[in-house]
């Protein structure tokens, strides 16, 4: 299949499914509709793919949106959270541990395997280390990449069902496209092209989101500017990415989704307890929401959670930094601890 027919297929998909999510009124239809819309298709058979490089500037997009999230006044705050890193770190530990451990019972996954596939760190690191060590590359994916899609899923529709949260509308939070003038057009695509230049020289763990987010926090935090990215492009890049997400299981058959789907329900379990436990316990001896407590430290992936908060009107900056602190303190300190727990891992 020549490459933009994928492409084109698979936006064709995600904006169908997102917009019938949309009139459903479902929980953060643009995403999650995408990301139905494009599974169901890859599991059928189809080849629905994403453009990579509108996926890294949709990517960069939500960076921005992220970072917009650091208004003035907001390092006083920033300071109060240091108890809930500490709990989220904790319950990391914890998390892997457990799942490697049913994963290990469950699947009868190797120990690198089940190591790699329970630890909560970015998709394409956990992967890449995994395999390295000699795991198994298709199993370390398929168990996250089917996390990310059962997190994303559960966490929506449990605060639409619990709390009867609706969503935010999308240009009532970001603002349109028409109202955004040059100026701040010009300063938000540069910050995009150059926070994801730095942060890829620096080789900071997804580049293309954390990048942008830092350059576009510093500015708002100093109040050089207030712009956001338009609704439009916010929504587009919840297309591409819920896309992106349902594409990763095209070439797998129903029966190669069922043979993993038990374990990873039982770790994605796994994985909410512990963290709705760890958000509940902070919340009772701080000040701090359950809410958001809940947000950030269920390991869903970075952008994927920090929409969901967006959608839920949620304190996107404490969500967002959070997700960035998990995920970079695992892709640092997975290898070393593996190594040293098995010291006979082979390289």
């Amino acid at each position: 299949m020549i490459p933009w027919r994928g492409w084109l297929v698979g936006l064709a998909l995600g904006g169908g499914g997102g917009a019938l999510f949309a009139l459903l009124d479902l929980p953060l239809p643009w995403m999650l509709g995408a990301l139905t819309a494009t599974t169901a298709a890859s599991l059928a058979g189809f080849q629905p793919q994403v453009s990579a490089r509108l996926r890294t500037a949709m990517i960069a997009v939500l960076g921005l949106m992220l970072g917009s999230a650091f208004a003035p006044g907001l390092l006083d705050r920033i300071l109060r959270w240091g108890d809930s890193m500490i709990v989220l770190l904790l319950a990391m530990a914890l998390t892997t541990a457990l799942v490697m451990v049913y994963l290990r019972r469950s699947a009868k996954m190797s120990v690198v395997t089940a190591f790699f596939a329970g630890a909560p760190g970015g998709i394409n690191e956990m992967v890449l280390t995994g395999t390295a060590l000699g795991g198994d590359e298709r199993a370390i994916a398929l168990s996250h990449s089917l996390r990310i899609l059962l997190i994303v899923f559960t966490v929506p529709f449990g605060y639409r069902l619990i709390a009867h949260a609706h969503s935010v509308p999308m240009a009532q939070s970001m603002g349109l496209l028409a109202d955004l003038g040059w100026l701040n057009g010009a300063v938000l695509a540069g910050s995009a092209v150059l926070g994801a230049a730095l942060a890829r020289l620096a080789r900071l763990p997804a580049w293309t989101l954390t990048g942008p987010m830092i350059l576009s926090a510093g500015l708002h935090l100093a109040g050089l500017t207030a712009s956001k990215p338009p609704a439009e492009l916010v929504v587009l890049a919840q297309v591409v990415t819920g896309a992106g997400i349902g594409s990763r299981f095209r070439g797998l058959s129903w029966r190669d989704l069922a043979a993993m789907a038990r374990p990873a329900l039982g770790a994605t379990a796994i994985m909410l307890v512990i963290s709705a436990g760890a958000a509940a316990g902070l919340a009772l001896v701080t000040d701090l929401p359950f809410p958001a407590l809940l947000l950030s430290f269920v390991p869903g992936g970075i952008a994927e959670m920090c929409l969901v908060a967006l959608a839920l009107g949620q304190d996107v900056a404490f969500v967002s930094t959070h997700h960035v602190v998990r995920v970079v303190m695992v892709i640092m300190l997975a290898p070393p601890v593996f190594k040293l727990l098995w010291r006979n891992a082979k390289p």
